[in-house]
């Protein structure tokens, strides 16, 4: 039988203590009068879960367009919290950590999934480097890359780590090969109610993946354009099309591209700027984007904007030279300096307003 929404299981955990429907309701009052910021933010998730209705309100974190408020339904989430148990064999008593703010929705779905699949989850503040029982086993914890990367250190009791709401770096990278726990890179969105696929990375138990595969209960396809498709039942009313240019190797996997909207066509060669930033990775300490600037000859010049580097543009620009596996076309035909990126609420580059303000 499918685990209802307004239904807490009989393991389930917060901070060690068990709590049914009506204790949470307690709890969420108590958070929201005597918490922390971040504790109230709960209590009012809580809240918002609890009461009759059979939808929450979201907000979208607007890094690829303008925020919006959505209305999820509080059984699809259900069915993405089972999706996510299933694919990653939770079980009722299982431990889990709660670092993400639940002003968004990966903060809400750890706590839905804690609720709906009973899971011990211990809640902790959801800072850029978040503290928690560092000697204490857990099954399962999501985190941001900034999170996992001050936090990485203190990972090798954590078994299962999905890491999502933006890239993992290349120096992130290596560094994960070095450890026991096994990770996973997520795809997905708001509207997806998280991840609808994952992709394993290297580490100590693991070669790692390329293709990004589905979780249980989706599938995809792509459009003329060559961008996925979710079709995903359980979560989604009608097939969803996206602005993500894949490599679609089956109807559960793909490699991604990138955002068909940031999309560099270069004298007539097709530029993916997500890839070509992989690449620039080891030779760039400071966060930064390749962009597309109007060209006379060529249509699109691939530029490269940086945010505040300690080195100058010269000492960039050789040290490109050098990198394997750069293709001509791939070499920024210009570097551009800017103090400050533009960002989302929470944190991640928006790339359009961070182009629109350093190229006019």
């Amino acid at each position: 039988m499918t685990p209802k929404f307004d239904k807490v299981h009989n393991r389930f955990k917060l901070n060690g203590l068990h709590y049914d429907h009506e204790d949470l309701k307690e709890v969420a009052y108590s958070l929201i009068k005597e918490g922390e910021s971040h504790e109230k933010a709960t209590g009012n998730f809580l809240i918002d879960w609890l009461n009759d209705n059979d939808y929450i309100e979201v907000k979208t974190s607007g890094s690829t367009g303008k925020p919006k408020l959505i209305k999820l339904k509080k059984q699809v989430m259900v069915n993405s919290a089972i999706a996510t148990g299933d694919f990653f064999g939770l079980e009722p008593g299982n431990t889990a950590i709660d670092c993400l703010p639940s002003h968004y929705i990966a903060g809400k779905m750890m706590l839905v999934r804690a609720m709906i699949l009973g899971l011990e989850i211990d809640f902790v503040e959801p800072s850029a480097h978040p503290i928690f029982d560092y000697e204490k086993k857990y099954d399962f914890c999501a985190m941001i890359p900034l999170q996992l990367k001050h936090t990485l250190k203190y990972t090798y009791n954590i078994k299962t780590i999905i890491v999502g709401g933006s890239k993992v770096t290349q120096p992130l990278l290596e560094r994960i090969k070095t450890c026991n726990s096994r990770f996973f890179e997520t795809y997905g969105m708001t509207e997806t109610v998280t991840h609808v696929a994952v992709r394993q990375l290297p580490s100590k138990v693991s070669k790692g993946e390329k293709f990004f595969s589905a979780i249980p209960n989706v599938s995809f396809s792509q459009d003329e354009r060559q961008c996925l498709v979710i079709n995903a039942p359980n979560l989604l009313g009608e097939p969803l099309v996206t602005n993500d240019m894949v490599d679609l190797k089956s109807e559960t996997s793909f490699k991604l591209l990138g955002r068909y909207d940031n999309v560099i066509n270069s004298g007539g060669i097709k530029l993916f700027p997500e890839l070509i930033e992989d690449k620039l990775q080891p030779a760039i300490d400071e966060r930064f984007i390749v962009a597309g600037e109007e060209d006379e000859t060529l249509g699109e010049r691939l530029v490269l904007i940086i945010e505040n580097p300690r080195d100058s543009a010269d000492s960039i620009a050789n040290r490109i030279r050098y990198i394997k596996g750069l293709t001509k076309f791939e070499v920024p035909k210009h570097i551009y300096i800017t103090d400050k990126f533009v960002e989302t609420v929470n944190g991640k580059i928006q790339r359009t307003k961070t182009i629109e303000s350093v190229l006019g």
